[in-house]
């Protein structure tokens, strides 16, 4: 009875300690971000696609006439998230192009939206990044999915297990990426980023066919998927902060608010008068006024989540991101 006992409450701390990230998009605390929110200023204008199997267990099945991923073309990834999408096959790749270079903001910088029909039906891919198109570096993902047992094609992931990874949310939702969390090299201007890379994760947990997170653990996800449309599914790259090219900008750059998390009040660190506009992550305006000579901001009406505060400091745009608790 004393085994049992330990037993049970070891399953119960594992399920407590795993759940460690944002939820389904809709639910508080989720940092999804609604594809026609107003944060999104640009999105990819070109891609190359590198296509995998559809079952690289087995590289010899084929569907639609195709041992290869075939579903969508390169060009379905470019633009508005739309619903229209190119399917990558197991570790199949996409690097996506833009107009201008992303820039390394406040908050998120940019967000990813592939075209899952559920909020646990989740098809995964690594994110990297590059500032000239040869040396990339990857976000540092985490998985905490169980890895005892294969999640099967049709099978669910819980998106509260899963960080820094393109995929975690359903169609229509992004899944945001702060250039921040990529560790610092030389060969990489996170204030110039020209190449948005990505790459499918094979959901096996077989030693021979795993994809491993930052931290070693096979990412588990629903394989296989022996489709045309195998794989990560990319719909559209959505660019939040566009780099700065101007010195001007670095005033409004150093713009700063606290406390964070904040409960009924914050402040903004300007002397100036500053227009502000707070989103949800559904992209909708929850609240417009102006802050001048550090006055207090008042929140109280908000309901706890995270929110987006968009700052217009002499035409100069910062994003930021607040938690209201």
């Amino acid at each position: 009875m004393k085994r049992i006992h330990l037993i049970l409450v070891g399953l119960i701390s594992a399920s407590v300690f795993a759940q460690s990230y944002p939820p389904a998009a809709g639910q508080e605390g989720s940092t999804a971000i609604a594809h026609d929110s107003e944060l999104f200023v640009a999105w990819a204008h070109g891609s190359e696609i590198e296509r995998g199997f559809i079952d690289i267990s087995n590289p010899d099945t084929q569907d639609q006439g195709s041992n290869y991923a075939s579903y969508g073309t390169a060009n379905d990834a470019v633009g508005i998230a739309d619903g229209a999408v190119v399917s990558l096959g197991d570790r199949g790749m996409a690097i996506l192009t833009f107009e201008k270079p992303i820039g390394n903001g406040a908050g998120f910088d940019f967000a990813v939206f592939e075209n899952s029909f559920s909020d646990t039906f989740l098809e995964l891919a690594f994110v990297e990044v590059s500032s000239d198109g040869v040396n990339y570096f990857r976000f540092p993902a985490h998985s905490e999915t169980q890895t005892d047992t294969q999640v099967g094609g049709f099978g669910a992931v819980d998106p509260t297990y899963i960080n820094n990874l393109a995929g975690k949310y359903r169609a229509m939702f992004g899944t945001p990426f702060d250039l921040d969390d990529v560790e610092d090299n030389a060969l990489l201007d996170k204030n110039n980023i020209t190449h948005v890379k990505l790459i499918d994760v094979v959901g096996s947990i077989a030693p021979e066919f795993a994809s491993y997170d930052s931290l070693g653990n096979a990412v588990n996800d629903p394989f296989p998927t022996p489709f045309w449309s195998s794989g990560f599914d990319l719909d559209a790259v959505g660019v939040i902060n566009e780099a700065t090219m101007n010195v001007e900008d670095l005033s409004a750059e150093n713009l700063k608010i606290y406390p964070n998390p904040a409960d009924n009040f914050f402040y903004i660190n300007t002397n100036e008068k500053v227009q502000i506009e707070i989103f949800n992550t559904a992209g909708q305006v929850v609240l417009q006024t102006q802050s001048q000579n550090n006055d207090k901001i008042n929140v109280s009406g908000l309901s706890k989540g995270i929110y987006f505060i968009k700052i217009n400091d002499k035409g100069k745009t910062t994003l930021h991101r607040l938690i209201k608790q």
